[in-house]
């Protein structure tokens, strides 16, 4: 995991190319036969509603300030995906007082497209979680736990595909093993699949079956464990793939100023992205698609959450 402190110092922005020449973004924006798609993201929120008060986080994240700048991008942009990375719920006491209904009540206003499932999106049992439910349409993607003999059986896909433009976008998602980390009275009889087998189960569906262009993997299995390097994490995941463009991870909290990009089992180029958490940053990856989806070009673009001048 980076350095909170050393990510504040050296937090920028990054071009990254991928089969295509260094031509300007801007140029190729204004070109017809390209189309930019802009995903937005977040990850391991924890019922973080109101900006930090005080400490050295003091002035960053805040739900009012993520929507204002959510919408000021969309405006700007015509495809956006806003997309989340799990653990949605715990940590304030929003959490305690309300089990998640203001949580997704506001993901439902800043229209989040979709979500994956953390292992503290269980905190108040997987009956807590499922009774949310109703208060958003947009869909919980998971495509490593097998909810067949829970009360959730039936209402978590495992991908969901999106048409912006004439570009085709499938979204998948992966969770951490449950067991020794949430009591199993809390998720019950959910079973937990092989994240890496069942990511580049649906990956290939998607890229092959579906036809879709681009394949992102929304997970909440870690980014990476210093102590175990050898423990499945999005690391492992993108090297071990094959069908993935983008991961957009969560669990450990790893704030990374610019993507990773990791060679998978062909050889290409696999994104790695995670936006440490509280809602601090506003993840942004914009990807420009030739006309025939052939040659693609990405750039990393996030920008802090936090209060302005003049609003003291």
């Amino acid at each position: 995991m980076q350095s909170r402190r050393r990510f504040f110092k050296t937090f920028g922005s990054v071009a990254l190319l991928t089969g295509m020449g260094a031509l300007p973004l801007e140029a190729l924006a204004k070109e017809p036969e390209f189309m930019t798609l802009t995903i937005l993201h977040t990850n391991d929120v924890h019922s973080r509603i109101e900006p930090f008060g005080s400490g050295r986080n003091k002035g960053y994240g805040g739900v009012a300030r993520r929507s204002a700048l959510i919408k000021k991008i969309r405006a700007e942009q015509e495809h956006v995906l806003l997309l989340d990375a799990g653990d949605i719920f715990q940590g304030t006491p929003y959490f305690n007082f309300f089990g998640g209904e203001l949580e997704f009540k506001l993901m439902e206003k800043m229209k989040y497209d979709a979500a994956t499932i953390g292992n503290h999106d269980f905190d108040a049992g997987i009956d807590g979680l499922n009774k949310q439910l109703p208060n958003i349409t947009f869909p919980m993607i998971n495509a490593n736990y097998d909810f067949s003999d829970t009360i959730m059986n039936g209402k978590v896909k495992p991908y969901q595909i999106f048409k912006k433009g004439d570009v085709k976008i499938g979204i998948l998602g992966v969770g951490i093993e449950l067991e020794g980390l949430v009591p199993k009275t809390l998720y019950k009889n959910t079973l937990y699949l092989d994240p890496i087998e069942r990511a580049n189960h649906y990956a290939k569906i998607l890229k092959k079956d579906e036809k879709c262009d681009y394949v992102i993997c929304l997970s909440h299995i870690g980014y990476y464990f210093r102590n175990d390097p050898d423990r499945v994490n999005d690391k492992v995941l993108a090297a071990e793939s094959e069908d993935i463009d983008l991961i957009i991870g969560g669990h450990t909290h790893t704030f990374m100023r610019e993507p990773d990009l990791i060679k998978n089992k062909n050889d290409e180029p696999v994104m790695v992205h995670q936006v440490g958490w509280a809602g601090i940053v506003l993840g942004r990856i914009d990807v420009v698609f030739e006309k025939n989806r052939k040659k693609k070009c990405s750039t990393c673009k996030n920008q802090f959450v936090k209060e302005e001048a003049n609003e003291k």
